[in-house]
């Protein structure tokens, strides 16, 4: 097979973050980059909005009782140009491996604004993308801002091959895929909660997580004929008892919700390596990007499968920001926050 495409070694963590406690999350983080790197994993992948917490007490009582913990998770999400996220920059280089990591993420401009991101560390330290999440899903509109197009962006690293991402319900989004798929992705990184209930327990129609992420993920792998990284997070004890504790009724949901789970899918939308559900620990998966070549024969869906006589697709990657500054003063602008 083709010498040219790299044999990967890929970590995703099923773990549960310090709830609310982004300092120690950030801790827990680095010693999870040191355990996969032990391990000799290439990669190691951290859940959706690992730190500090899923907002998942929007499901589960009125907005109006949670005044309190939209504070405290504002107040615990961090800038993208922030000391955590240079902790965690520090830890790559020093263990040589990169790192996708989801994070609740602060705005320069606004002290109630959250987006749900993620950043691609390298193994040097540098950050390789940046993506904030397009849409936030049902409830999740309480507490995150939208994202914009500037992170459907797909590295091209050499020991990873040509990596990209999306976030949770991203995965569905066709057109976001698309994006990705465009720009030759050969692992694509998806993150995921602990949970998402969407109905009462004995209510029919409840939404199967595991199903969800595990077909979301297969139809992109078999559709771009690339490997796909699926990373749940988990509800530790003390993450459980702290909401149970604030609304006694949420126990009904929180004890008999399916928790997510974290796994491996190849070119052809098959599971391969391990899998972690309903507990922690790390799965980890070797992966041939050389497998991603055979399949293109059948369906190439950016390359001999797809007619862009028929269909034209464009997407807007500008940074969206709250204001354009202008000024007719000749070399007069105003500066940006890192700046200032």
């Amino acid at each position: 097979m083709p010498a040219h495409l790299p044999k990967v070694r890929v970590a995703a963590c099923n773990v549960a973050p310090v709830f609310l406690d982004t300092p120690k999350t950030v801790q827990k983080v680095i010693s999870l980059i040191i355990e996969a790197a032990a391990n000799k994993a290439d990669l190691v992948v951290f859940p959706e909005t690992f730190i500090p917490a899923f907002p998942v007490w929007s499901a589960l009582s009125s907005p109006l009782e949670n005044h309190d913990l939209f504070c405290t998770l504002a107040e615990q999400a961090i800038f993208i140009d922030g000391p955590e996220i240079a902790l965690i920059r520090e830890a790559c280089r020093r263990n040589n491996i990169f790192a996708f990591v989801g994070i609740n993420e602060r705005s320069h401009a606004s002290v109630g604004c959250i987006w749900n991101a993620s950043v691609l560390i390298g193994d040097d330290g540098s950050i390789l993308n940046h993506h904030r999440k397009l849409v936030p899903t049902f409830y999740e509109k309480l507490t995150w801002s939208p994202g914009d197009g500037a992170g459907l962006q797909v590295s091209d690293t050499k020991r990873l091959g040509r990596i990209g991402g999306l976030i949770c319900g991203e995965n569905g989004n066709s057109l976001a895929r698309y994006a990705l798929m465009a720009q030759g992705e050969q692992l694509h990184v998806s993150l995921w909660p602990p949970l998402f209930p969407t109905r009462k327990p004995d209510d029919a129609g409840n939404f199967d997580l595991v199903a969800a992420t595990r077909i979301r993920v297969a139809a992109h792998c078999f559709e771009g004929k690339c490997f796909g990284i699926i990373c749940s997070s988990f509800m530790d004890r003390e993450m459980r008892d702290f909401l149970v504790a604030r609304d006694p009724r949420s126990a009904e949901i929180l004890d008999r919700v399916q928790l997510g789970a974290s796994l491996f899918i190849d070119p052809m939308g098959n599971q391969i390596g391990d899998e972690v559900r309903g507990k922690e620990g790390i799965a980890y998966c070797d992966m041939d990007l050389s497998k991603c070549i055979e399949p293109k024969q059948f369906h190439d869906f950016v390359g001999g499968y797809q007619r862009f006589d028929v269909f034209k697709v464009e997407i807007n990657r500008d940074r969206l920001e709250p204001v354009t500054w202008t000024s007719r003063k000749s070399g007069c602008s105003t500066p940006s926050y890192q700046e200032i």
